[in-house]
């Protein structure tokens, strides 16, 4: 593999990123599951409450969809290593566009719904895990962060478009809305089929143990590794405040909604305020900011993001919440693909799927942690004063994680660590990242050591 350490020159190009053409089919391929995803979550709770008449099952319709990152997520990621990243994004796409299709089918019971649901979620850790291993393998140094950005941007772009599209179909049609889900994830495996090159496992059936094991060593790589737990730590840190204001904008606009603005367009403009200062945000530091910058800015911008809701303290209008919300996604847009870029090439080879379930189930859970601890929490207490001094709190958090940061020694030799393990083609090479049976060995590929010298990192 190439050196994916940031260009000096400047700046990685959309021009540079879509030129690759195996970039193209995942990125549509992506987009296309998205925009179905976020449509038949509008619509499959819609379709439960017209049969069920219950708010709780319609709500358990949506909150299934993050039960597999809760329950399993890391373990499913797992077996995205065992077999050739083409293949997992295939069958998973596969798998979900058949279960789809039969949640279709008029009069099945919501019971019956709710399972196939689950089913059907199943599949996400391993394919997006697979997805995300595979990112480096195409692109390359700068173009890598550009590209990571592009995904986050659209992710956040596809959940609006989603959301509205099937929220207006499932006021006429649940089904049709399901139906086109299944053609999306038809597409999507199409596109993933005949535009991505077929790759060699990530881990040989020589490394294989049980999976279990294998799935404490993507912990153990993530929270063993200096920089990689850094970059963990201030990534979590991040998600703990970012995602409060959209937790609690019902609750929010309906506290409010004497202030000119109906409640529910109050809710939707706080909603939607965070995903669209992401979308800004990945543009415009992603493409108009050098790539030694933006590594420069990832603390500052960690203090930033929470620092910029701590007015909410005020009790301002829902639209200023939202243009609070909204300089919250910017700074988190400068920060996460940055950080996520870091973590990559920071990172082996063969545990990069197993990775991802760590951070992935970290982040749904980290969510769902602080939209439930501040909702407990503005039952008793005002929700200005919650979401204040949330911020507050989390401007303290990220102060520390920014103090304890590796330095740029430390960041350097762990990058060419791994890059080093990711080269290496023979056997000696795998052992000195793998270790006897399979376990990740404690020296050049997960503790920074460089040329025999330890990189004491901060952490």
């Amino acid at each position: 593999m190439s050196d994916e350490r940031p260009s000096p020159d400047g700046p990685a190009t959309f021009r540079e990123v879509f030129g690759q053409s195996e970039y193209r089919a995942i990125f549509v391929a992506t987009v296309f599951s998205w925009v179905g995803d976020y449509v038949a979550k509008a619509a499959v709770t819609v379709l439960v409450y017209r049969q069920s008449q219950s708010i709780a099952l319609s709500a358990a319709a949506f909150a299934v969809s993050y039960l597999p990152w809760l329950v399993g997520g890391p373990l499913l990621a797992a077996l995205a290593e065992r077999y050739r990243y083409r293949q997992v994004m295939v069958v998973c796409d596969l798998i979900r566009m058949a279960l789809m299709a039969l949640i279709a089918v008029p009069g099945v019971p919501v019971w019956v719904i709710l399972a196939l649901l689950f089913a059907t979620t199943l599949a996400n850790p391993p394919s997006q895990a697979a997805r995300s291993a595979l990112m480096p393998a195409i692109l390359t140094g700068d173009r890598l962060v550009l590209g990571l950005s592009l995904n986050a941007s659209s992710a956040q772009a596809a959940q609006v478009v989603g959301y509205l599209l099937g929220a207006a179909l499932a006021a006429v049609n649940p089904t049709v809305a399901l139906l086109i889900n299944a053609a999306t994830f038809a597409g999507s495996a199409a596109l993933t089929r005949f535009g991505v090159r077929d790759r060699e496992p990530a881990m040989t059936a020589a490394h294989r143990s049980h999976l279990l094991r294998e799935t404490g060593q993507g912990f153990q790589i993530v929270f063993g590794t200096p920089v990689l737990r850094a970059i963990a730590v201030l990534v979590f840190s991040a998600m703990l405040f970012s995602i409060v204001p959209e937790g609690l904008a019902a609750a929010w606009a309906g506290e409010r909604s004497g202030d000119g603005l109906d409640s529910g367009v109050a809710q939707a403009i706080i909603m939607a305020a965070n995903p669209v200062g992401f979308i800004l945000g990945g543009l415009v530091v992603g493409r108009a900011v050098a790539p030694a910058r933006r590594l420069a800015l990832m603390r500052p911008l960690a203090v930033i993001a929470p620092l910029v809701l701590v007015p909410t303290l005020l009790d301002p209008p829902p639209v200023v919440v939202a243009l609070l919300a909204a300089a919250c996604g910017f700074a988190a847009a400068g920060l996460l693909p940055t950080a996520n870029g870091l973590f990559v090439r920071a990172l082996p080879n063969g545990y990069r799927a197993r990775a991802f379930g760590v951070m992935a189930t970290g982040m749904q859970v980290i969510q769902g942690a602080s939209v439930l601890v501040t909702g407990l929490l503005a039952d008793r207490f005002s929700i200005p004063l919650v979401v204040g001094l949330w911020s507050v709190a989390g401007v303290v958090l990220m102060l520390v994680t920014a103090l304890r940061w590796p330095d740029g020694e430390t960041i350097d030799a762990a990058v060419a660590a791994a890059d080093r393990v990711n080269r290496g083609d023979d056997a000696a090479a795998r052992d000195s990242a793998h270790g006897p049976g399979g376990r990740p060995r404690a020296g050049r590929a997960t503790d920074g050591r460089s040329g025999g010298r330890r990189s004491h990192a901060v952490t």
